[in-house]
């Protein structure tokens, strides 16, 4: 709004500016549908110069014109600044007899505007945002059935813009509600403490890998690791430093296998892990990798003396008549195992 209006304070011309902003509309592309209405405008008023404009804080920007070729001026020359200070329709009959207007450089120089005719572009909260306009080159008055057209078609330039907003939000709305839908599944498939995939969502991987082995796919084999001694750790230092512990395993398991492998807590301190298109002696070899890497960490992060802890595993194969209730069995006998063997040691089927 004009800086000459006393009653234009400089907290309602922010919010005024603010409110324009966030139709995003400025230094947008041409449309049709604001084209099309200033072609109508232009028809209906018999004008040669229609033009759809809005008031930025030092410009009046143009989103559609016809007969002016450019798409910006300087706020001081412009008239619809004026306009927007007035509800409704602001005609100027003759700009020459007009004070406010009659030195204007738009007036006295090309292109010699002398009738100027607009309708106010306004927000639903009743801001002033631009006006949609027609101007021609000698005095003159518009019919009542033109004002009326004015208006209307001022409207349907609101109303585009009010549905371009929504279909913004509503847009933006579906985005966050995918996030979140996303977010929930993610914490529905993960174990709370580690991030790694809880009982049903690696017996649902587990059931995909049996499926893409019965149409063809490698057999795949499953680790079932236990951490030895871990109630100990619990007992003596504490339930928060065995969450450290159950972290920092989680962390190392990430990092020995591969991306392909799929990692799940399956409660406590035993741990899962599905190896797809891997031998049960390859499945050691990437077992023995998980016991050197043990041996070589200290397993707590707050500078307290090292820690150190040692895992049994058992590892056994996975093929397409496998099931997850048997294939789990077997695991768990390997790792019983390994468990009277001494511990820290992997036991695999024969």
């Amino acid at each position: 709004m004009a800086a000459s209006s006393p009653s234009c304070s400089i907290a309602y011309e922010a919010r005024r500016l603010q409110v324009l902003a966030d139709y995003q509309i400025l230094d947008t592309p041409e449309e049709s549908a604001f084209d099309e209405i200033v072609e109508v405008a232009s028809l209906i008023c018999d004008a040669p110069i229609a033009v759809i404009n809005f008031i930025d804080r030092d410009r009046q920007w143009f989103k559609s014109e016809k007969g002016l070729g450019v798409r910006e001026t300087p706020l001081d020359i412009s008239i619809c600044s004026h306009a927007i200070l007035q509800p409704g329709l602001f005609i100027v009959p003759d700009t020459t007899r007009e004070a406010r207007f009659a030195n204007n450089p738009l007036v006295t120089g090309e292109p010699h505007l002398r009738f100027y005719a607009g309708a106010l572009l306004e927000s639903r909260d009743a801001y002033p945002l631009g006006t949609l306009c027609v101007l021609d080159y000698k005095p003159r008055e518009l019919t009542e059935r033109q004002r009326f057209a004015l208006q209307a078609l001022a409207n349907q330039v609101m109303a585009h813009m009010e549905l371009m907003q929504a279909h913004r939000e509503q847009a933006e709305l579906i985005r966050e509600l995918e996030a979140t839908k996303r977010e929930l599944t993610r914490h529905a498939a993960t174990d709370p403490l580690t991030g790694l995939l809880n009982r049903r969502a690696f017996e649902q991987r587990f059931a995909q890998e049996v499926a893409l082995i019965q149409r063809g796919a490698l057999p795949a084999a499953i680790l079932l690791i236990d951490l030895d001694y871990f109630k100990k750790v619990n007992d003596t230092l504490g339930h928060q430093a065995g969450d450290e512990v159950i972290l920092k395993f989680a962390k190392l398991c990430r990092e020995v296998f591969r991306q392909i492998d799929v990692i799940g807590r399956w409660g406590g301190e035993e741990f899962v892990i599905m190896l797809p298109r891997t031998t049960v002696m390859e499945a050691e070899h990437a077992a023995e990798r998980l016991h050197q890497r043990l041996a070589e960490t200290s397993m707590r992060n707050d500078g307290a003396s090292a820690l150190t802890i040692t895992a049994s595993i058992g590892v056994c194969a996975l093929t397409g008549t496998s099931t997850m209730d048997e294939c789990l069995y077997r695991a768990d006998d390997l790792l019983y195992l390994a468990k009277e063997q001494g511990r820290n040691r992997t036991v695999s089927q024969a």
